[in-house]
């Protein structure tokens, strides 16, 4: 259940001149469940067959963690403690929540074996503050959700680690408001919200001994908080790209989640512009072959499952976005606590169309159907190229059809490669411009603060259109539309038309990891049994080529496998109609 004050519309403002820790609720559990949340799941897993499974994959995964002996550690990768932070976070909440259904002491007693060890790490590496926010989230649940369960002493060496490892280097960057090392609190992006609901988590589970650290954290939180917030305006799009939908949406739910358990309100943070679409978003962009659109530092295999989704469908009230996610658990690893904590009452196949164009973001996915493998989805993208964690990939596009992935995002590459978000970025390969399935003008980047809007999307069943203007992403460019368009409900073609301001080379292009058969105007597409089979339509006289993947540099992902799909003009051109079609 989710918890409101009877007053209606409390925010921000309207609290700000009151103790907004006065309605702290004095019982533990209350960051992110509640004892009546347990009492419900625990009714749950005896009496629906689908709670049932779920509760067995998280049952299996702290029954195997009791037969281990590690515990996280504190290792570094590059600059980041953030793996062990994160396998904190998962076995905190299996052990925890399973120990809440079971009430036997050894899943209490493991919890506290990884607490106890992260405890006793130097720091919680806040030079890197994501890994210190969620190791805060991990202890949180821990005191929280086994507080009644402990010693006094064992809870005092919570507090301690809470206080010192995180609430305290937290506010140290909070009151720089903005700056230095506290630049994420003025971000828009998913560090805010990450770092915001893991300190706040752990600041309100501990609040009535520390309420003077509390109450500053919370009027940080809430001060901040916003700004990320309303990067989910107008329609509930990311900028970042899926995986960081999935983080960024992860955290504020546990920050708006959190204050209702905690304190009876979420200070209308819930009702922020979009983001009561951030659930379709996601299903949107999550093929029916389980495939994302991973435009940005994303992968194609995220899967598109995520328990925000559980907790966008009961506060929203949107079944759909419950089927998807219910759809999707087939396996132990997909599974999280909190899909049992929020379990929707009910789930409801998608009534509306399966294409839609998300103004904001300027991301659009054209499809034929919500379920069918074989049928049609294209995921294409307009969009800022100054967006953080975006490539120069304005107009790049996927696509599926017959049950394969034929054009493909390469994804990111490692983040620990040289200055790989700084001035070397636009250097590697996968996040320049020649790796992503655009035009290529002049063999050169796209401009990198350009910016490319949706003019025109048509949407219907079976045939559905929409149009980017690309005009900005080469200073070169008098005009450059690209139209995506499903024709019939089974072909896919791209048109784009373009004018230069002088000649230059255009070449269009596309990843694959198919095997291709070049026939001139046209290529045959191999690939899992299916084929594919890509017509140039115009101009006259061009033709299909293939081109490495390979980069320069041994450091970079090879990109095994791959080749790219392009389109050679017979000359440079001032203006040319490129029109590819797919059947």
């Amino acid at each position: 259940m989710l918890r409101f004050l009877a007053v209606a519309g409390l925010s921000v403002l309207t609290l700000a001149a009151q103790d907004r820790l006065s309605t702290l609720r004095p019982a533990h559990p209350r960051i992110m469940a509640t004892a009546t949340d347990f009492e419900r799941v625990r009714e749950l897993v005896a009496t629906d067959e689908t709670a049932k499974r779920l509760y067995g994959y998280l049952k299996s995964d702290a029954d195997n963690l009791l037969r281990q002996t590690t515990t996280v550690s504190y290792i570094l990768i590059g600059p980041r403690l953030l793996a062990q932070s994160r396998l904190a976070v998962s076995r905190v909440y299996r052990l925890a929540f399973v120990f809440q259904i079971e009430r036997d002491r050894q899943y209490l007693d493991r919890a506290l074996m990884e607490l106890w060890a992260a405890a006793n790490f130097p720091d919680w590496n806040p030079s890197h503050f994501l890994d210190t926010a969620e190791m805060t989230h991990a202890f949180a649940i821990g005191y929280s959700w086994l507080y009644n369960d402990l010693a006094e002493e064992q809870r005092e060496w919570l507090r301690a680690a809470i206080v010192n490892k995180g609430l305290e280097p937290a506010l140290t960057r909070y009151r720089l408001n903005g700056r230095g090392n506290g630049w994420w609190a003025a971000s828009p992006f998913n560090w805010n919200l990450v770092c915001n609901g893991g300190i706040l988590a752990g600041a309100l589970a501990i609040a009535e001994h520390e309420p003077e650290m509390a109450r500053e954290v919370l009027d940080y939180a809430l001060k901040t908080a916003p700004v990320a917030m309303k990067s989910y305006a107008p329609e509930g799009g990311w900028a970042e790209g899926p995986g960081y939908w999935d983080y960024a949406t992860r955290y504020a739910v546990v920050l708006i989640e959190t204050l209702n358990t905690a304190l009876g309100h979420d200070f209308g943070l819930a009702e922020s512009e979009g983001f009561d679409k951030a659930g379709y978003f996601r299903i949107f962009t999550v093929s029916p072959i389980g495939r994302t659109f991973n435009y940005a530092d994303s992968s194609d295999t995220v899967g598109g499952w995520s328990w925000a989704l559980t907790w966008i469908a009961r506060r929203f009230d949107q079944p759909t976005c419950a089927w998807f996610q219910l759809d999707k658990l087939t396996a132990p690893s997909r599974v999280d606590p909190l899909d049992l904590v929020f379990f929707p009452s009910s789930t409801a196949l998608p009534e509306i169309l399966p294409s839609y164009a998300f103004k904001g973001v300027e991301v659009a996915v054209l499809r034929t159907s919500w379920t069918d493998r074989d049928g049609v989805f294209i995921g294409i993208k307009g969009g800022d190229n100054a967006a953080n964690h975006s490539h120069l990939d304005l107009g790049s596009f996927v696509l599926d059809m017959k049950g394969q992935r034929w054009a493909r995002d390469l994804g990111p590459d490692n983040y620990d490669l040289p200055d790989y978000f700084g001035r070397q970025r636009w250097n590697y390969f996968r996040l320049r411009t020649e790796s992503h399935n655009t035009v290529l003008v002049d063999d050169a980047n796209q401009v990198t603060n350009a910016k490319a809007p949706i003019v025109e999307s048509a949407i219907g069943q079976d045939s559905s259109s929409v149009t980017i203007d690309l005009t900005e992403a080469y200073s070169g460019m008098e005009n450059w539309r690209r139209t995506a368009l499903v024709e019939e409900g089974k072909r896919s073609v791209f048109v784009d038309e373009l004018v230069a301001k002088g000649e230059v080379e255009m070449l269009w292009g596309m990843v694959t990891d198919a095997a291709v058969e070049l026939l001139g105007s046209t290529a045959i597409l191999t690939k899992g049994g299916r084929t594919l089979t890509a017509t140039l339509r115009s101009p006259e006289g061009a033709y299909f080529d293939t081109v490495a993947t390979t980069p320069a540099s041994p450091a970079e992902n090879q990109n095994a496998g791959t080749r790219k799909l392009v389109v050679r003009l017979p000359a440079r051109q001032v203006s040319a109609r490129i029109e590819v079609a797919f059947e």
